[in-house]
């Protein structure tokens, strides 16, 4: 990590008593590429988990790649985000499924009842009948998963967004005090600090190419997708500055469908056709200022842009991966019609609020990528741990 660009490590002092340590989140990200080979081939009903199994009829476990094997193999995350679930409008059944596959013991000595190893699920699918028809309307579609314990303790709150109809974005909005209160420890004024609440956003952007975009209304051709890509960023951009003026520091993670610069892709960035230029630029000039663009070799017409990010502003934010790692080059999306690592880019990110990142908030990130993460996939999971709160009693020497 590049401490010249990192916020400082805590140090704990030891007082010979009980200290406090902040108490942090992580947020793990993927893009799966359709939920069908997550889900069990004969799904229990959703309550299943909550009853014990009938001895002449057990309950099936998991997949042994399936998502709960997932959390439990990175350490029960408070929250995973999904992205590409490739599940029908209307199609209860698989949202149903998929929960209770999440819940349903990976073996006898696997807890589900506790709220630390249980999980609930908020899917926005899309609802576009113009424009989401693909596959019988199996395009798109976003998944937020909290576990139980974090979402009752901090009061989450998922939503979806009513300018986004295709199913790619979630906001889950946390509380500005945990419900219990924090150990205070006068000694250590770090734990005495009370951060903003979060607003974690969940996003799978718009990939653009010259195919048509209709009007959700009518139907009508109102442009490309090159199009819609720009218009979802200026949305989003000004979802992200809204919660931020109602007193909320962001995250947001997801697949953002863009390589920010030459060091996010691999043999070479992508620069034909010339609009996918255009779309980079705009994603940097909309989402970051000058300095980060810098950090991140960014592309920005050429340039490395101006603070204010044009009509609109800037949201101003950091790019955790590059803040931590400077110019490492690590990719997120391994197509799987190429040879492993043959062909590559970063286009899966985390993108905070300068506040929360100078804050010192942000604790630590990383990008998955091995051929056992993606998995069935064709992008890597990557994740982040961020401060939500006070400290928790810890003895010290």
């Amino acid at each position: 990590m590049h401490r010249d660009i990192s916020p400082p490590p805590v140090k704990r002092r030891k007082l010979g008593g009980p200290v406090a340590r902040p108490r942090t989140i992580r947020v793990f990200s993927w893009n799966i590429n359709g939920i069908a080979p997550f889900l069990p081939p004969q799904s229990t009903k959703i309550t299943s988990f909550f009853k014990p199994s009938e001895p002449d009829r057990p309950s099936k476990p998991p997949k042994a790649d399936g998502l709960r094997a997932f959390l439990s193999r990175h350490n029960w995350p408070e929250a995973l985000f999904l992205q590409e679930l490739k599940i029908q409008p209307g199609n209860a059944s698989a949202v149903a499924a998929l929960l209770s596959s999440l819940n349903t013991p990976l073996h006898p000595g696997d807890d589900t009842l506790s709220e630390s190893r249980t999980y609930t699920l908020d899917a926005v699918l899309p609802r576009d009948k113009h424009n989401a028809r693909g596959f019988q309307g199996k395009l798109y579609g976003v998944a937020t998963i909290l576990r139980a314990d974090f979402a009752s303790r901090h009061g989450a709150r998922v939503r979806g967004v009513d300018w986004d109809l295709e199913g790619r974005v979630s906001v889950v909005e946390l509380d500005p005090e945990p419900r219990a209160a924090p150990f205070q420890n006068n000694n250590n004024p770090e734990c005495r600090t009370i951060y903003k609440p979060l607003a974690l956003l969940n996003i799978y952007a718009v990939n653009g190419t010259p195919a048509p975009y209709r009007s959700p209304l009518d139907g009508r051709v109102t442009g490309t997708r090159h199009d819609h890509k720009l218009a979802f960023h200026t949305r989003l951009r000004d979802e992200c500055l809204e919660l931020e003026a109602r007193g909320f520091d962001v995250v947001v993670a997801g697949d953002l469908n863009v390589a920010r610069g030459p060091l996010d892709g691999y043999p070479n960035l992508r620069t034909f056709p010339r609009q996918h230029c255009v779309n980079r630029a705009d994603f940097n000039g909309k989402f970051f200022g000058v300095g980060d663009n810098k950090r991140a070799g960014a592309y920005v017409g050429g340039q490395y842009g101006q603070d204010g990010g044009g009509e609109g502003g800037c949201f101003d934010g950091v790019d955790v991966f590059r803040a931590m790692y400077g110019d490492e080059r690590r990719y997120t999306y391994y197509p799987r019609t190429r040879e492993w690592g043959s062909s590559c880019d970063r286009v899966d990110m985390v993108v905070v609020s300068r506040g929360l990142w100078e804050a010192g908030r942000v604790r630590g990130t990383g990008i998955l990528d091995t051929p056992q993460e993606r998995g069935r996939s064709d992008h890597v999971p990557l994740w982040v741990e961020i401060v939500v709160g006070g400290g928790e009693r810890e003895e010290t020497g």
